[in-house]
């Protein structure tokens, strides 16, 4: 397997490689990505036991850490429903083979050993996961400025006493576009699809 072949190849067992992209396919991780629906992976990182796949709408991670069986739990993380926070690399020092990735997506934390001549393929996935979770904190905050004048507005119109049938047919027609405004401003400000920010910054 492609899995033994790169292991044996870096003389190392729990540290990872990054995987060049004319490789992916050879991957384990990459049979369960939504190919049907246009995923792509943008960088992989494996190890012996562990795939870790940023794709461009999740996180996938293929778990092999089990000491007593080698079945393999796949994980994955959509970026829509988790945010990337806690972002790091922790460098190699002079005696060190290995640095490490670090970030937390949702409420998992992941923190990666990688062979330290990856040193500048690790660079390109930190800048592109500090930018997603820069456009997903503002896309939060314009969400939050939508919903606010919203019920701004639904309030208003609510406190107004005995509304005639003309008023309260009004109050319901405004709400109808004001939750159809809401539903598109929720399409524009939830990313599903970061594909975009992965071609900028990742060039292994």
């Amino acid at each position: 397997m492609f899995g033994k072949a790169a292991s044996d190849l870096l003389g190392l067992s729990d540290i990872g490689a990054v995987i060049s992209k004319q490789d992916y396919d050879k991957v384990d991780v990459d049979d369960y990505l939504f190919h049907e629906e246009n995923e792509r992976s943008y960088f992989i990182i494996k190890s012996k036991s562990d795939e870790y796949c940023f794709t461009n709408k999740a996180f996938v991670h293929l778990d092999g850490n089990s000491a007593l069986s080698k079945k393999r739990t796949l994980n994955r993380y959509s970026y829509a429903t988790n945010k990337f926070t806690n972002i790091s690399i922790e460098t190699a020092g002079t005696v060190d083979l290995d640095l490490e990735l670090k970030f937390t997506i949702g409420s998992v934390d992941f923190s990666i050993d990688v062979h330290k001549k990856f040193v500048e393929e690790i660079k390109d996935i930190y800048k592109a996961l500090i930018k997603i979770e820069e456009i997903i904190k503002e896309n939060e905050h314009s969400l939050a400025i939508t919903q606010t004048s919203v019920n701004v507005a639904a309030a208003a119109l609510g406190r107004v006493e005995n509304p005639d049938e003309s008023m309260t047919k009004s109050f319901k027609e405004i709400n109808k576009a004001a939750f159809s405004w809401l539903m598109n401003a929720r399409d524009e400000y939830v990313v599903k699809d970061f594909g975009y920010v992965f071609e900028t910054y990742i060039n292994n």
